[in-house]
């Protein structure tokens, strides 16, 4: 998986990544050999610091196995494949369209089909954008573009440093959350219309505590089978489908 997202989305040299900077192309992250401190090297770290760019020093082995071109000269960069939106930019498609705001928080989703799934299915729900953080989780590489299945042009995705920060400041703007949580309520008993943002977590450790402190109550899938959880795209499936339910019942 590692592989097919470094293939298309990274930008490898020197002078390479240095322009793509200055052309101000949001990179994600940012991959320096270990040791390299030179002119050039300084220069492409100075431009990262400029914006939310994740530095990390790796070794020349790493770079190697991330290199398809071999000729990465100490710096690789993984830009992203779509430009992001602003959480402003998210609220102001609900006022366009006259609707309270419908928005999915992803809390750590680290695999980029499941990111591209969630973009997908957040565009058939209506919902009016998506909020990803900016560390400990996949951005927009090319393996989400494919997966969302163009729903990447029409469906807006917001990047924010602080997700429980993001959380207090959307709460002042009307919106209430619910998260997925094997412990909650089921969900069919849970009203959740109005102005909500739908919280998913990791694939793996679920919504993390911090973020589930902010959520204004918990809901559960029930489920028969032998396994207590399902994909992380598949819960945002069942659970905004839930929430465009009542809202549509609502009309």
């Amino acid at each position: 998986m590692e592989e097919q997202r470094y293939e298309e989305f990274m930008i490898e040299g020197r002078n390479a990544v240095l322009e793509a900077f200055r052309a101000e192309k949001t990179i994600d992250k940012l991959y320096i050999q270990d040791g390299c401190k030179d002119g050039p090297i300084q220069s492409i770290v100075r431009e990262a610091k400029k914006g939310d760019t994740i530095l990390q020093f790796v070794s020349r082995e790493r770079l190697d196995q991330m290199s398809s071109t071999g000729r990465h000269q100490g710096v690789i960069a993984q830009a992203a494949a779509y430009e992001y939106a602003e959480v402003e930019d998210l609220l102001k498609a609900a006022r366009d369209k006259g609707e309270e705001p419908f928005l999915i928080l992803l809390d750590g989703i680290e695999d980029p089909h499941n990111l591209g799934a969630i973009i997908r299915t957040a565009n058939q729900l209506g919902a009016h954008g998506v909020i990803i953080p900016k560390r400990r989780a996949v951005g927009l590489t090319g393996t989400v573009a494919r997966t969302s299945a163009g729903a990447i042009n029409y469906t807006p995705v917001a990047k924010v440093t602080n997700l429980v920060q993001t959380m207090e400041e959307l709460k002042k703007e009307g919106l209430w959350f619910v998260c997925a949580d094997m412990d909650g309520d089921v969900m069919y008993h849970a009203n959740m219309t109005g102005p909500i943002g739908l919280v998913i977590g990791n694939e793996g450790s679920g919504v993390s505590r911090l973020v589930k402190e902010k959520c204004d109550f918990t809901v559960a899938i029930p489920m028969k089978g032998q396994i207590d959880s399902l994909n992380a795209s598949v819960a945002m499936g069942v659970l905004g489908y839930e929430i465009f339910r009542q809202r549509y019942q609502q009309k």
